[in-house]
């Protein structure tokens, strides 16, 4: 099951860069609701986030885990697939989908991302439950990463119910990708949360550290990344271009979440390359 879900995550962000290299080839524009670009990104991204949750819930009791990957899998292809025809077709996916087939794309595109809601709302459940067999900073960064990963999918639907509700009034699209672009990057920043917490969690875990340095660490991530994300969230809800530095406090909060999770990165890798044979060990995450 789980070689499966890698082997469909590879080939979805190997579709994303190919669509990334045609764009570069063409000249083609990187805006726009029929940008390759759109292909490009969403593969890659899609492939990593499979990749991240199959590796994720495998850390976990199988109970259950097998019915909640195959559909997620299916959900991200099912995405990919009609973003990527619809941009060879020469037509917008989300916003104003019109053309031949425009109700079988819309719905198609609607029923994939119910099912990614559904099954990453249960699998955040799965990580809040109990789970004493696993280390407590793996849990900790379980259940930071897919709250996370939550945060990033309310962004996708508001973002996705809203534009359609623009879209009405521009069947173009053109409005509603210029209102979503807005809130791209509150999305983006809490997207892979779910990869970075869990990845160090289980550096530290191939580490001589104490449990609670191990802890502290991952703590230190989970918090770093929090305010960071949290603080692109709120300005791009804001209406708050995150990157143009326009308000005071949300740069200098921003800064400080940033600065704390380079320091457990930093913490984390110094941790690994003291360890035996300099790298961190293949086991799983203990308990110790």
């Amino acid at each position: 099951m789980a070689r499966g879900c890698y082997v469909l995550a590879a080939v979805l962000a190997v579709s994303g860069i190919v669509h990334a290299a045609i764009l570069v080839a063409t000249g083609g524009s990187w805006d726009g609701p029929l940008s390759f670009r759109k292909p490009a990104s969403f593969g890659v991204s899609f492939g990593l986030t499979l990749a991240t949750v199959t590796w994720v819930l495998g850390l976990l009791p199988r109970r259950g885990v097998p019915a909640l990957l195959v559909p997620f899998a299916l959900a991200c292809a099912t995405e990919v697939v009609v973003i990527t025809v619809q941009a060879w077709r020469g037509l917008t996916s989300h916003f104003g989908v019109s053309g031949p087939g425009a109700g079988v794309v819309a719905g198609a595109a609607a029923g994939g991302a119910v099912v990614i809601v559904v099954t990453t709302t249960v699998a955040t459940l799965l990580v809040w439950r109990p789970l004493p067999e696993v280390a407590p900073e793996m849990r900790l960064a379980l259940r930071a990463g897919f709250a996370s990963l939550l945060v990033a999918l309310a962004l996708g639907v508001y973002m996705l119910v809203r534009g359609v509700v623009i879209s009405r009034g521009d069947p173009s699209g053109a409005a509603a990708f210029a209102f979503s672009a807005g809130v791209k990057p509150g999305h983006a920043a809490t997207m892979h949360g779910v990869l970075v917490l869990p990845l160090l969690a289980r550096l530290l875990a191939g580490t001589a550290r104490p449990a609670r340095f191990r802890l502290a660490v991952v703590r230190l991530a989970a918090a770093g990344y929090g305010l960071l994300a949290g603080v692109v969230v709120v300005e791009v809800l804001a209406g708050i271009d995150p990157l143009a530095g326009t308000s005071v406090a949300g740069t200098v909060l921003a800064a400080l979440g940033a600065a704390a999770l380079v320091a457990a990165v930093g913490a984390t890798l110094v941790s690994v390359a003291a360890a035996p044979g300099g790298a961190g060990s293949p086991r799983r995450a203990r308990r110790s």
